[in-house]
């Protein structure tokens, strides 16, 4: 099942010696949403909820406090609470900026208002184009792929009144390939026997094109 990861209410815990290491390193870095540091060239598996870096200042910045430190970093996007130890992170006011972060690399957008349309992996694209062909939506293939895979929805959800926005992220693409398509053609083989307007000498090209992709041909 898919971790739900709301920025809404999340709070990124960092190590805050190792944020002040990586401010005064003057290099640009990115923080996860597990609270890690990870230095650029970034890793493509990583989902980051903020990238970037401090110009050193003149006198140093051994003279700046921490907190100075962290309102020059991190701006009014993000509200940062720190304490001996720790940094703790609310970043959902950074959603925009976090979205550009990581879209690249999502499998599904659900994002705008027009919801779902497609998926970037190609296989599982082909597998939904050719699943809509019988009126299954991207968000019913969507919120399967989200009960039965591992991976994360990166998302601001709001319950009153009610918003959402979020990126879908799969941990094993092969394994949702294999399973939504599985799927499919289950949910195909069953609208073709029980929705006489599918049945087989009523499908058009297109439909009997999508058929034989999910062997039901």
């Amino acid at each position: 099942m898919m971790k739900k990861f709301n920025l809404q209410h999340e709070v990124i815990v960092v190590s805050k010696p190792e944020l002040l290491h990586a401010i005064n390193s003057a290099k640009t870095f990115a923080i996860t949403i597990e609270g890690t540091i990870h230095y650029a060239p970034f890793e493509n598996d990583a989902l980051y909820i903020f990238q970037g870096a401090l110009p050193p200042q003149p006198l140093g910045l051994a003279s700046a406090s921490a907190a100075s430190l962290f309102e020059r970093l991190f701006g009014s996007s993000y509200l940062v609470i720190e304490d001996a130890a720790r940094v703790l992170i609310r970043a959902s006011g950074a959603w925009s900026q976090i979205i550009a972060y990581n879209f690249p690399k999502a499998d599904y957008d659900d994002t705008t208002a027009d919801g779902i349309a497609d998926f970037s992996d190609k296989a599982l694209e082909e597998i939904g184009w050719h699943a809509t062909e019988f009126g299954i939506t991207y968000r019913e293939m969507t919120e399967y792929l989200e009960s039965v895979c591992e991976g994360v929805l990166l998302c601001i959800e709001i319950e009153a009144p009610y918003q959402f926005s979020g990126l879908g992220f799969l941990r094993d693409r092969g394994h949702a390939r294999e399973v939504l398509f599985a799927w499919c053609k289950e949910r195909i083989g069953q609208i073709m026997q029980s929705d006489s307007d599918y049945a087989i000498e009523r499908l058009n090209d297109d439909e009997e094109e999508a058929a034989r992709f999910f062997g039901l041909l």
